[in-house]
């Protein structure tokens, strides 16, 4: 799917802004009440959470539908233009109304959609475009939420005899099966959009190398009668090679790499064109593959230096904040990092955008998060395989010209211990499937929870071994002697599969400005020492090709009485502030090179 960009030939219209908003009151669901939404509505900021954009517990702990609406009206000059409303995101589910007319539905709250607007609206029309949102998590969606959304307290509580009592009383709300706050609504933009009749649907670039020249594979798929030419336009815009028909390969001579900073990042631009349609991708030339235990970029060792993420910040809650992605990007550079994993879903385009043009490596990760945490086995028992299958074949669909994506992650921490045999038949087949999917066929993961790995059938038979481990937090609290060797051990374990492996989480709770003399738990001191320990024992392995410690701030979760505030872990405070071990990293990664750290 091709990011909305205007063009000599395109137009694009924001409908960002404030929208008509209510919370549904557990009787419409999806239905459309217009005199309802008239009689409840509120101003609500779009893109963003509506959860904390009003100080009203009702909106932080929602449950079920709510609705969005506005008037739209086509400017008359997109006369005779094909014409579609594209959503970015909308979580979890959407169900689209134009004059009360359903139009779309679409499941899944973190990838585009759009709904085109052929014989419903014209240029020159005015509408009311109002859109269901449901935020309830299941056994049936990714991220994945505990069944049936209603919380009980247990049987030894006082005043509550049984489980049976309390499902009389007790209010529905969700139960994610993850560990962070389940944000929703119009999470990012809404536009209106143009291209003309005979378009351009889709570009896929593939690039390679031959010796000093790029060597660029392409696929233009287009709607209605005309010719593709394509250019391919250096960084200061000069056209350096040229193709023609819908599909073949361009050289180019002595091309530029793209590589991750503080080298360049070269980008290149196709200029594709199509009739009367034309449009410029942004792309990168360069290569990745795994080698026995190596992960190559551009024939070369590359280490991961970086974190998990989150989409996270005051009052926006999950909603796209420009500003914010600036800021990281700059805090990334500054901290020496040079990649971060879209934990725990993919993040919006305009991130993806920063990282091709600033030389940030991305794991990008689709939004299965939860598959497990239950008695029954989830493979065989949870309703999600095709809707996984759908939201992977979606993220490759819009991603898949990205330089700075070096790799699919399918999943974060599933059960892969209880049910070895029916994990691995999943996994598995789920692997092939994306690669399948990827015309750059770029390495396959997902990342593995703390568990019995030895058992595990799964996780080894990955491209990557990306693990999250909490030796001396979770596991072995605060004993880091004991945590050092449990780590070390397993380690022992994972260099017999002679893979490469990226310890994609580790990392300890920290309350900013809680110094001790003598490291514990929760204190910036002892954050540092538990990351200093930990990263010994990756320095002296080779098939270790990445630290991402968890994580890169501190984000919103759900209350709890493991929670202060959210989830500490993060080596800056979620307002950017650094602790500690933000200096620790910065020193450390500065000091280590992006290839061949390890030879």
């Amino acid at each position: 799917m091709l990011y909305p960009r205007v063009g000599r030939s395109r137009s694009v219209l924001s409908l960002d802004g404030l929208w008509t908003f209510c919370l549904d009151d557990g009787t419409h669901d999806e239905r459309l009440d217009e005199d309802f939404i008239r009689a409840n509505g509120e101003v609500m900021s779009v893109p963003a959470s509506y959860n904390d954009q009003k100080d009203d517990i009702r909106y932080r702990e929602h449950y079920g539908w709510a609705y969005y609406e506005r008037s739209v009206t086509i400017p008359a000059c997109y006369a005779g233009q094909r014409l579609f409303l594209r959503f970015d995101a909308v979580t979890h589910a959407a169900v689209v109304y134009i004059n009360g007319k359903e139009v779309c539905r679409h499941k899944g709250g973190f990838l585009p959609f759009t709904v085109e607007l052929e014989g419903i609206a014209e240029a020159g029309d005015s509408f009311t475009l109002s859109v269901a949102v449901d935020n309830r998590v299941s056994h049936s969606t990714l991220p994945v939420g505990n069944e049936d959304g209603t919380a009980f307290f247990g049987s030894d509580n006082a005043g509550v005899p049984s489980v049976e009592a309390a499902k009389r009383w007790r209010k529905k709300r969700n139960l994610p099966n993850f560990d962070f706050f389940n944000y929703a609504g119009l999470n990012r933009s809404v536009r209106l959009c143009s291209t003309p009749k005979d378009y351009i649907e889709d570009i896929t670039l593939v690039p390679s190398v031959d010796g000093k020249d790029g060597l660029v594979r392409y696929s233009v798929s287009t709607v209605g009668e005309g010719q593709v030419g394509i250019e391919i336009l250096s960084r200061e815009g000069e056209v350096v090679a040229r193709g023609e028909g819908s599909e073949g390969e361009i050289r180019i001579a002595d091309a530029h790499l793209w590589n991750p900073w503080p080298e360049d990042p070269y980008l290149y631009t196709a200029r594709v064109s199509f009739a009367e349609d034309v449009y410029c991708e942004p792309f990168g030339i360069r290569t990745v593959e795994v080698r026995g235990h190596e992960f190559l970029i551009n024939g070369k060792p590359f280490y991961f230096k970086g974190f998990g993420k989150h989409e996270d910040s005051a009052i926006h809650g999950r909603g796209l904040d420009l500003a914010y992605d600036v800021r990281d990007m700059s805090l990334i550079r500054w901290l020496g990092a040079n990649s971060f994993r879209t934990s725990h879903y993919p993040y919006a385009e305009e991130m993806y955008q920063l990282a091709d043009e600033q030389g940030v490596v991305i794991i990008d990760e689709t939004p299965a998060v939860g598959i497990g945490g239950s008695p029954v086995d989830p493979y065989t028992t949870f309703d999600i395989r095709k809707h996984h299958e759908d939201v992977i074949r979606d993220l490759i669909a819009r991603d898949k010209n990205h330089p700075s994506v070096v790799m699919w992650s399918m999943a974060n921490e599933p059960d892969t211990e209880h049910f070895p045999e029916s994990a691995r038949d999943y996994w598995v087949s789920l692997y092939h499937y994306t690669h399948s999917l990827d015309p750059q066929d770029r390495p396959v993961t997902f990342v593995c929870c703390q568990n019995n790995y030895e058992v595990d059938l799964a996780t080894r038979e990955m491209d990557v071994v990306c693990i999250n481990r909490y030796y001396g937090w979770y596991n072995l609290s605060g004993d880091m002697e004991a945590a050092v060797y449990a780590l070390n051990l397993e380690l022992d374990f994972w260099q017999k599969i002679d893979k490469p492996l990226i310890m994609t989480e580790y990392g300890a709770d920290t309350l900013p400005g809680h110094h001790l003399t003598v490291p514990e738990m929760f204190s910036e001191e002892f954050q540092v020492m538990y990351y200093d320990l930990i990263d010994q024992a990756f320095d002296k392995r080779p098939f270790v090709v990445g630290e991402h410690p968890w994580n890169f701030a501190d984000f919103n979760t759900i209350q709890g009485v493991y929670r202060a505030d959210g989830n500490r872990k993060g080596l800056l405070t979620r307002d950017r502030k650094p602790k500690l071990a933000a200096h620790y990293f910065r020193k450390r990664w500065h000091d280590i090179p992006n290839f061949g750290y390890k030879k």
